[in-house]
């Protein structure tokens, strides 16, 4: 009886959104397509795809922002570099508004780059919304998914779309996932990515080899793929403060708030004062509103202008291990539906690699987190009941832990429902803070933090909101096969240990990789190679190129070891011990780039290292259960 409960409200909600579809599937207010000005889109996109131009050094940067004063401040000053933040530069910037952007250590340092890589309209919000009969569930279902195909559109180069299989093991899990992702496709209406579908156990194993036809007693009856996004988090992050700072906007990292300046008359915030960790002066630099982006750390951003500020974060720690190739095929994903604590558990194809996680635990607010042991254990045991193959720790490449910033409204009559939606609230003058949600809908939360900061400050924007069409540098032109480009025109020019240089063919592993992580810029880096004689590999099996350092620390603000091998290229992600072998060159280039001296030289080497240490793989963790050795 409660199964034909639990099928008939899915159907009926079906049919109610077949029915209503026409209201419920129109864009929301935070898209914005109203009254847009094709110029100033146009005008934009022409600053952004001009291959001559390059970002401002970051020296011009840090002298815009000083340049900000009671008589002539910014429009905005974003306090954060992560998603939000820099999605909130780019929309105000490109609104016409005077912009700057500081973030204390490098762009997507924290949270934006430890995600599960998936661009996804909310799968397990919709079934809570059908179940509890929750509209505001379902509303975050819808404008996830009107983000989600805008969001691969916008940056085509670092996004796709990945098909993900649910295992079923009796035939009611067949009948309920196939009707609750019928639904799913429904739902997304035109911002559909592909059609979900069965396939048959035999079909199945085909499809992903490593697939268990029996677990836990019960023999594999099919699965049901369905499709959502995917990227590659800190790329699409970078790529965000590039098109901000092309568009305009002073974004700098390593630039730590260290005060707020406040009006003496009415006490509203006016400016900030500004360390530059670098070079460890200060500054400051003033503006009509402070947004307040820092993610996890919003509330201590909120407490340095009033320390009786009530806090609003309640952070979350989602663990993410990563395995060889072989453990997922190349093209399919699959989920875990349920899992000790309730959870879903991917297992996904990535850069060449196996990501699989996440968990959902209490945590504290750390610079760096680290995954704990019974954490990575708790994702193997997840996904060894439905794999044939033996999943080992040792197997276990890399593991890092990230913070969800889980938001509740300081506002609220109540704090018992904490909203994995946004929040965004002024609860000091002159200080508005965004906080929540998630990386699919980064563009439109960045796009209410603006409209919030234009409502504060009384500001006067030249046009509307233009994010919704705006593709991100490298995306605008390209196209999946213009790895061919790169491949056919390009030589990989190494030098030898002995000083000889060496000419290579540019492969297809290493043009593919430069066409995703770059777009058309990608020629720019290929340059490099063939010309600066950088064309060798960094470390082997990956095709991460030492021209990409020398790319990186001219066009993309990459000022330490550390933001290489974890931001700009994904190494220390995806392989915790091949980024060790890769450092010693890349603080080389570094430091040819940037004149570094020995004893910087040495910093850096250090500093990566202990930074890797946090990065739990076989190699360097720490065991406590003594299975392992």
């Amino acid at each position: 009886m409660a199964t034909a409960t639990r099928l008939g409200k899915i159907a009926v909600a079906a049919v109610a959104t077949a029915a209503g579809g026409s209201f419920l599937l129109q864009p929301s207010l935070a898209s914005n397509d109203r009254g847009t000005s094709g110029h100033a889109l146009e005008s934009y996109r022409n600053k952004i795809n001009d291959l001559t131009a390059v970002v401002p050094p970051r020296s011009v940067q840090e002298s815009a922002l000083i340049g900000a004063s009671p008589v002539n401040p910014l429009d905005i000053l974003v306090v954060g570099g992560g998603a939000t933040g820099c999605g909130v530069a780019l929309d105000a910037v490109t609104r016409g508004l005077r912009v700057g952007l500081v973030e204390r250590e490098d762009f997507s340092s924290g949270t934006s780059s430890r995600s599960t890589k998936l661009i996804h309209g909310g799968v397990r919000y919709l079934e809570k919304a059908v179940f509890n009969l929750d509209y505001k569930q379902l509303k975050l279902v819808f404008h996830a998914l009107e983000e989600r195909k805008q969001f691969i559109e916008n940056a085509p180069h670092l996004c796709h779309a990945l098909p993900c299989m649910t295992p079923c093991f009796d035939w009611f899990e067949v009948i309920y996932y196939w009707i609750g992702l019928k639904m799913y496709d429904l739902v997304a209406g035109s911002r559909l990515l592909h059609l979900s579908r069965y396939y048959s156990a035999q079909e199945s194993v085909e499809l992903f080899p490593t697939l268990a036809r029996n677990g836990q007693g019960r023999s594999l009856k099919g699965t049901v793929v369905y499709y959502d996004g995917q990227m590659n988090d800190s790329r699409v992050n970078v790529g965000l403060a590039c098109t901000a700072a092309l568009a305009g906007a002073a974004v700098l990292n390593y630039a730590e708030v260290v005060g707020f300046l406040k009006d003496e008359g009415n006490d509203r915030i006016i400016g900030a004062t500004i360390r530059d960790k670098l070079s460890g002066r200060e500054f400051d630099t003033y503006a009509k509103v402070i947004v307040n982006a820092a993610g996890p750390f919003c509330d201590s951003v909120r407490k340095m202008a009033d320390k009786e500020a009530v806090s609003m974060i309640c952070p979350s720690s989602g663990v993410h291990v990563v395995l060889p190739d072989y453990y997922s095929p190349e093209g399919m994903g699959l989920i875990v539906p349920k899992t000790k604590d309730g959870r879903v558990v991917f297992m996904l194809p990535w850069l060449g690699r196996t990501v699989a996680g996440t968990t959902d635990s209490n945590t504290g607010i750390t610079m760096v987190p680290e995954p704990h042991e019974d954490e990575i254990q708790f994702i193997l045991d997840a996904i060894s009941d439905y794999l044939n193959v033996k999943v080992r720790r040792t197997d276990v490449l890399s593991a890092w832990s990230g913070i969800r910033p889980l938001a509740i409204d300081p506002s609220a009559k109540n704090t018992e429902s904490i909203s994995r939606d946004h929040v965004v609230c002024e609860d000091y003058p002159g200080l508005v803070t965004i906080t929540g949600g998630k990386w699919t809908t980064y563009r439109s939360m960045a796009e209410d933090a603006v409209n919030a900061a234009i409502k504060s400050g009384k500001l006067k924007p030249t046009n509307e909101c233009v994010t919704n069409k705006l593709r991100l540098v490298g995306g605008d032109g390209w196209g999946p096969a213009y790895f061919t480009v790169l491949a056919q025109q390009y030589l990989r020019m190494k030098k030898s240990h002995s000083g000889k240089v060496v000419p290579g063919v540019m492969d297809t592993a290493a043009a593919r990789h430069l066409s995703l992580a770059y777009g058309i810029l990608g020629e720019k880096v290929a340059a490099i190679a063939q010309n600066e004689n950088l064309g060798k590999r960094l470390a082997h099996g990956y095709p991460f190129l030492e021209a990409e350092v020398a790319y990186c620390a001219r066009h993309e603000y990459c000022e330490s070891a550390v933001d290489f091998i974890a931001r700009r290229s994904r190494l220390a992600f995806l392989d915790t011990d091949a980024a060790n072998h890769a450092l010693p060159r890349v603080i080389e280039i570094l430091a040819d780039e940037h004149n570094w001296d020995k004893k910087r030289q040495k910093q850096e080497l250090q500093k990566a290292k202990q930074f890797l240490e946090t990065f739990k793989s076989s190699k360097n963790a720490h065991f406590h259960d003594g299975k392992h050795s």
